[in-house]
This record gives C-alpha cells, sequence and structure tokens, in this order.
C-alpha cells in the first residue's frame, strides 16, 4: 500500500470533474430528506429515535457550560470527567441537531438550536481537552503554539464535524454561522497546520493519532478547501502521518493498540480514504492493495459470540462500528463479524461525529447475518494466536499473546491468554482502565490494568513483568495439528530477573465436537470433574517450565477473571451463563487464594477483577507446573 507522490496527488485534484452528488458519504444526502432512505432500513430505527430525542433535548434545553473550573480540574485532580463530560456533551448535540434535520428538514427551532451551538463551539477557548495540553500554564504559554491553536484528536474532530455540518445544512443556516466556522477552523487548525514546516508531534507517530488527527483534517479540507493548489498542498502533509500511521501495522494486519482503537485509528484513515476516493473519482484511493485489505480483516479474526472480542491492551467494551465494517466490506471484500446491532447514538461515549453518520449511512446489517467460522490464525507480527471453535451450539475460544512491553497502550501481558465459553470471557483480560493522569504518567504500571499483577502470567521472586521493548517475548513455536493448537514462548526477558536463565510457557488448547473425552498432552493424571455433567467440549493445557541458576525462584502463578472462582470438589471453577472453565491442577503443589480488586473500567464504572493465585510451595532450580483447564457448555448458573 503505497501513498501518492506530490505530483500524482496535485494532478489528481486538478482534474476537471464535477463534483459527485454521492460525494462525502458515497451516497447523495444533501438532496432532501435522508427519511425513505433509513425508513426502508428497519434496523436503523432505535438510532433514528435516539437522534431524535438528543435534538428534542438540545432544542429543550441550555447549551451544557464549559467553564474555567472543569477546564483546571484535570490540572489540579488529574481527572478528567468534569471537563468531558460537557465537552462531548455539546458535540453529541451538534450531530444530532444536525441529523435531525437531514431526517426530517428544518424546524425553525431546531435551526436556532443548531446555529446558537455552533457558535458557542466555536467560542470554546480551545477545542483540545485539558489532557492533552501542555501540563501548566506556564508550558501552555511558552509553547510554540498556544492552546487554541494545538491540533488533537479532538481539535481535529471538532473541525471535521463543524465542516461536514457546514457541508450537509449549511445552506440552512444564518451566513454568519459558515463565516464563523471557516474562520475558526481557518485559525485553529489549518494555519497551524499548513502554514508551520515545524511539524506537530502525532504527524509522526505510529499509533491512532496520525491517522485520527490526520484523516479528520483531511476530511476537513475536502470538505473546505476550494483553492486546488492550496488542497494538494494539504493533502500530500496529511498523507505523510497517515505513512506513519500504516507503519504501525505489521502485514499481519493486527493492531498492537487493541481493537478499540483499530476502529479509532483506522476507522478514521478509512473515513479519510473514501472521502479521497470519491472526490478524486477512485485516483487517489488509500484502500488499495494487500495491507489495507489485511487491516480490514482485523476485527472478524479478534471477533468472539454475542459482540464479544479479544480486548488486549486499553481496549474497554467493544463497539461494533456497523457502517465501517461494512462499507470494508462492499469495498474490499473483508470478513466481517457477528454483530447484532446498529451501535447507539453515544456508543463509544464521546458522540464521535464520523462514526455515528457512517454507521446512519452505511450499515448494511445483511452482511452480519453469518455465524463467525470455525478456525485460527496467528498475527505473526504482533505474535497473537486465536482459535474459535463451536461445539453444543456455543463458541469455545482461546488465544495467548506475546510480543513486547513496548507497545502503543501497552500493558506488561506477555503470556497472558483468554479463555471464552459461550458468549463471555470465563479467562479474561480486564481491559482499559479509567483514563487519568496516572494512566498515562510513571505510574501507569502500577494500576491493575495495565500490570501485569493484573493478567493471568505470574509473578516472579514477587516482582511482575516490566514495561518496554527490552522485555520481550521469544516465539518458540505455533503450530496447528488436526484438532489442536500447540504455541509457546520463552518469557524469561519479561522479568529480567538474573536468577532465572529460562521461562518457558507453552500452551495445547484441544477441542471436540462428539463426546470422546479430550486427551490430555502431558504426563500429568486428574480426576474428572464433578462440577461437569459431561466430557468438556475443549481443553487448554498450561505448562509453564522455569529453568534458575545457582539460586531457585518464587514463583505465584495467577489467573485472572471477571467472574468469581469457585472451589467445588477440589477444582477451582468460573462459571458464566451458558458454560464453565474448571481447572485442574496438583494442589498439594500450592497454596491457594482469591484476591477479588474492586476497580473502575474505561467508562468509569466499578469492576471487580478476581485473581485466583497459586503460590508454589516449594522451589527448586527447574520448576515444572502443570494447569488443565477444561471448558463446558450448558451449565445455566451465573457466578458472582
Amino acid at each position: 500500500m503505497s501513498m501518492y507522490s506530490f505530483n500524482t496527488i496535485r494532478r489528481e485534484l486538478a482534474r476537471d470533474r464535477p463534483s459527485p452528488l454521492s460525494f462525502p458519504f458515497g451516497i447523495p444526502v444533501r438532496e432532501g430528506s435522508l427519511l425513505p432512505y433509513v425508513e426502508a432500513r428497519a434496523y436503523l430505527g432505535p438510532l433514528v429515535e435516539e437522534i431524535r430525542a438528543h435534538a428534542q433535548l438540545a432544542i429543550d434545553t441550555p447549551i451544557p457550560p464549559l467553564t474555567f473550573s472543569q477546564f483546571i480540574t484535570f490540572e489540579q485532580t488529574g481527572l478528567r470527567q468534569a471537563y468531558e463530560t460537557p465537552y462531548f456533551e455539546r458535540r453529541g448535540r451538534l450531530l444530532a441537531l444536525t441529523l435531525d434535520m437531514l431526517l426530517d428538514g428544518a424546524k425553525d427551532r431546531s435551526v436556532e438550536a443548531l446555529e446558537n451551538l455552533a457558535w458557542d463551539i466555536c467560542g470554546e477557548y480551545t477545542w483540545c481537552l485539558p489532557a492533552c495540553l501542555p501540563a501548566g500554564v506556564e508550558a501552555a504559554t511558552t509553547a510554540r503554539i498556544p492552546p487554541e491553536c494545538q491540533v488533537d484528536l479532538f481539535a481535529a474532530e471538532t473541525a471535521h464535524a463543524l465542516a461536514e455540518l457546514l457541508y450537509l445544512v449549511g445552506d440552512r443556516l444564518q451566513p454568519w454561522i459558515g463565516c464563523r466556522i471557516r474562520s475558526e477552523i481557518e485559525r485553529r487548525v489549518f494555519r497551524p497546520m499548513f502554514h508551520d514546516p515545524v511539524p506537530f508531534d502525532w504527524e509522526s507517530r505510529q499509533d491512532n493519532w496520525s491517522a485520527v488527527c490526520g484523516g479528520a483534517v483531511g476530511m476537513t479540507a475536502l470538505l473546505l478547501e476550494r483553492d486546488k493548489e492550496r488542497l494538494a498542498g494539504m493533502i500530500d502533509r496529511v498523507l505523510r502521518s497517515l505513512t506513519c500511521f500504516l507503519e504501525s501495522y505489521g502485514e499481519d494486519g493486527g493492531c498492537p493498540e487493541g481493537i478499540g482503537y483499530w476502529f479509532y485509528g483506522f476507522g478514521y484513515y478509512a473515513y479519510f480514504a473514501d472521502m479521497l476516493a470519491l472526490y478524486t473519482d477512485g485516483g487517489l484511493d488509500l484502500l488499495a492493495g494487500d495491507k489495507a485489505r489485511a487491516i480490514a480483516a482485523f476485527p472478524a479474526a479478534f471477533a468472539l459470540s454475542e459482540s464479544r472480542a479479544l480486548n488486549y491492551s486499553d481496549a474497554g467494551l467493544i463497539t461494533w462500528h456497523t457502517g465501517l465494517l461494512s462499507r470494508l466490506a462492499e469495498r474490499l471484500g473483508t470478513p466481517v463479524p457477528e454483530v447484532k446491532m446498529v451501535p447507539p447514538l453515544n456508543a463509544d461515549g464521546s458522540y464521535r461525529w464520523a462514526h455515528v453518520t457512517r454507521n446512519l449511512l452505511w450499515t448494511d446489517m445483511g452482511l452480519f447475518e453469518r455465524p463467525l467460522p470455525d478456525g485460527g490464525v496467528f498475527f505473526r507480527d504482533m505474535e497473537v494466536a486465536v482459535d474459535r471453535r463451536h461445539s453444543e451450539g456455543e463458541m469455545f475460544a482461546f488465544s495467548a499473546k506475546g510480543g513486547h512491553n513496548g507497545e502503543s497502550h501497552n500493558h506488561n501481558d506477555l503470556g497472558h491468554f483468554i479463555l471464552h465459553v459461550g458468549g463471555e470471557n470465563l479467562l479474561a483480560d480486564p481491559g482499559a482502565g479509567l483514563y487519568t493522569r496516572e494512566y498515562f504518567g510513571p505510574e501507569r504500571y502500577s494500576l491493575l490494568h495495565n500490570s501485569s499483577e493484573g493478567h493471568s502470567v505470574p509473578l516472579v521472586d514477587g516482582q511482575p513483568q516490566l514495561a518496554g521493548k527490552a522485555h520481550a517475548a521469544e516465539l518458540l513455536f505455533c503450530e496447528w495439528e488436526e484438532d489442536r493448537l500447540r504455541i509457546g514462548w520463552e518469557l524469561a526477558k519479561a522479568y529480567d530477573n538474573s536468577k532465572l536463565s529460562s521461562f518457558r510457557r507453552e500452551f495445547v488448547w484441544h477441542w471436540q465436537t462428539g463426546n470422546a473425552s479430550v486427551p490430555s498432552e502431558s504426563n500429568e493424571t486428574y480426576e474428572t470433574s464433578e462440577a461437569c455433567d459431561s466430557d468438556p467440549s475443549a481443553v487448554l493445557e498450561l505448562t509453564d517450565r522455569f529453568d534458575c541458576r545457582q539460586t531457585p525462584v518464587q514463583v505465584l502463578q495467577q489467573f485472572v477473571s471477571l467472574h468469581r472462582p469457585r472451589l467445588e470438589n477440589g477444582h477451582f471453577v468460573w462459571r458464566g451463563k451458558k458454560g464453565e472453565v474448571t481447572l485442574h491442577y496438583d494442589s498439594e503443589a500450592f497454596i491457594a487464594e482469591v484476591l477479588a480488586d474492586k476497580v473502575q473500567d474505561f467508562a468509569g464504572r466499578e469492576q471487580i477483577v478476581y485473581r485466583l493465585r497459586l503460590r508454589a510451595t516449594s522451589a527448586s532450580l527447574r520448576i515444572n507446573h502443570v494447569f488443565r483447564f477444561e471448558c463446558s457448555a450448558g451449565t445455566g448458573q451465573i457466578s458472582s
């Protein structure tokens, strides 16, 4: 997937071609009401009702204020919600009022509410979030660019939202609104970015920032800029940041930042790419090529049953943006996950304009009716293995990861694994915690969500894994053999313990579709758990081998879940709504305890993370631990 030279960009933008009626979405939306379009798609009904209700709220209630007290809260406390809650609510109202006008035409009260809100957003001190500005008034006032002209994720998104609003309904608003929007975008975004040769730091970042900022600013330029020479220079600079973004992906298409940031980063890349292709009648197509297709296929590979997903790194509850997935499937023929509904208006907590508008305009729910296929995939560049199998009408899935502890949105989680049974991750990843100043500061790995203590990996001599690229896994093997997957890593470098010469973690994942028992890979023998009424449908065998130098290490194994492990008949059981996982191990070799940690998840809700900790009772120069996890369906009980 190669980017284009400036000569090619300039030539394609300068071509004398009529602006397509379908610009900027691929379907005409400015020619009358969208109502017939959405009424023909019943699955859009709940989203449309939410849009109308939120637009009415925006008409009936005052604009939420953004005060100095709210602005200064992050600097004083490290907490983000006081400012961000009203900030995003204002943008949610902007979105709902605009879409409501497209659906039902302009009403005097809705037009007035939209004009006042757009005017107010244009008057905000900065479009950035306080958490993304230089820390403190001295740093902000001595920075090369003042706060009101900084371009971060949210300033770029605001500019795009206002530009698209103007493109869609600007002819129904007072001319002063269009004049103010254009003036503020020019002052706050275009001039700082395109009239200064010194780049913003995100323009060379290899993470979601380069795509979201670059894609949002690029779409803003396509919507507003009429000077083709200037536009060519703008698009050329945007493509440089998008090139850096693509470098964060390997050829396998995997997203180390996690699936939530795939939707954010690659989503904005794809939204801009689609708009640019429409603008140039396919002359500039950033979605062409094998790498784009591999990246587009990533969500389907990470999807599990009942809209669950593998949530490594900073991933909260996943929102499956059906518009983006539909458009990629239409253009690239990529697979889609099994999704039941169009996301609600505020699915991601931020009312992101690009996501919601495309969910409304692009979603084809017919694409999502096919069940996920059985099979496995290994993302070699990011070192994540995934295998899904159906049995007894339910999905059983296993995944494990290697890589290194210096990834973007990194968690210290080398050798961590997930077991999914009947719609739930019973051996789980806690995902992302609440974003605060500490979450992205020096204290990051003291927090449970990010530390290896929040993952199913051992402590060695009481120490968790360390952060940084030097603390990496070495892949030993990954192979599928008929009814099993075998994968293993050397993980000693994750701990940097001078007494530890080797730590090999090996997984063998078996599955079955009949009633035959699943064989044991190891020489260990176990009694069948009385908690299971039938033979397991899948089994995971985990073997940890520690080789020490002259002095042995103390090992504390731990297994993480959002379900409480119960001790039943000598075995620990994690039980969900439709299935269970039963752990078999040598109970005489360990002292067991269960910790229940109350934390806050990404959305600020209370989350209880259960850690089953097994402390080895003896130490030697060679340690061999074997654990067998039997996965079964149909319990119909829930552990709390």
